[in-house]
């Protein structure tokens, strides 16, 4: 059975739902017959990568914060994060586009590597305050990853996965996605935002039951005809 999860390697919440659904996952039986699929979502498209700017400068100066609130808010997020085991260190955090990073996801997909990939993305981006924009930082994920160099490379020399990216936003819109981490299970039912890890093991279980009884139902056939023109 599949999840479908819209998010934004920017977007904290993204990585603390992350953190979430694999703590409900870990308690089912049948962790081990569920598909995770990543699709993208740039929170801000027009993003310009900026090495210089602190995300508390950032965030106060785009949201029109003050800086007191910025500080607040920033606290909160990490003790949240705490909580799941995620040591966030946003006084180290990159203000960079997430288009590239989001064009190697797609890649690692292919290369059934998909999820770690979000994960290391993640961990480079509010931990160890890596440029997710940066060719050498998307070249080291990658190949820790197992991906070949030469796929790599034509990331940086090509728009190869750029339309997947714009599809899966254009989609996120048609099935009404209005922030991340959006999820949705079996083509059904949706969680969105970071919830505790009890609110995804219910979903899992009512959406995998669900599935489980579509399976094991017996196929009838209906009305057709056959290449010697027989008719049933």
């Amino acid at each position: 059975m599949k999840v479908e999860i819209w998010s934004d390697v920017m977007c904290p919440f993204c990585y603390i739902g992350k953190r979430k659904l694999e703590q409900a996952l870990q308690s089912l039986e049948f962790k081990d017959n569920i598909q995770i699929i990543w699709k993208s979502y740039q929170l801000n498209p027009d993003l310009e990568t900026n090495l210089e700017a602190s995300i508390y400068h950032y965030l106060s100066e785009e949201k029109g914060m003050p800086m007191e609130h910025v500080r607040s808010m920033i606290q909160r997020v990490s003790e949240m994060a705490k909580e799941v085991g995620i040591a966030m260190h946003f006084d180290r955090q990159v203000i960079a586009n997430s288009f590239l990073a989001h064009r190697l996801s797609h890649l690692a997909k292919k290369w059934n590597v998909q999820h770690a990939c979000e994960e290391a993305l993640f961990l480079a981006h509010f931990s160890e305050g890596k440029n997710i924009d940066d060719t050498k930082v998307i070249s080291e994920i990658g190949a820790n990853l197992g991906i070949s160099d030469s796929e790599i490379q034509e990331l940086f020399e090509s728009d190869v996965y750029s339309n997947d990216v714009i599809q899966d936003q254009y989609e996120a819109k048609n099935v009404g996605v209005r922030g991340v981490p959006h999820f949705v299970f079996n083509d059904k039912y949706v969680v969105s935002g970071a919830q505790d890890a009890s609110v995804f093991a219910g979903a899992l279980r009512q959406s995998f039951g669900e599935w489980k009884s579509v399976q094991n139902e017996p196929s009838t056939p209906g009305n057709s005809c056959d290449l010697d023109g027989n008719c049933n």
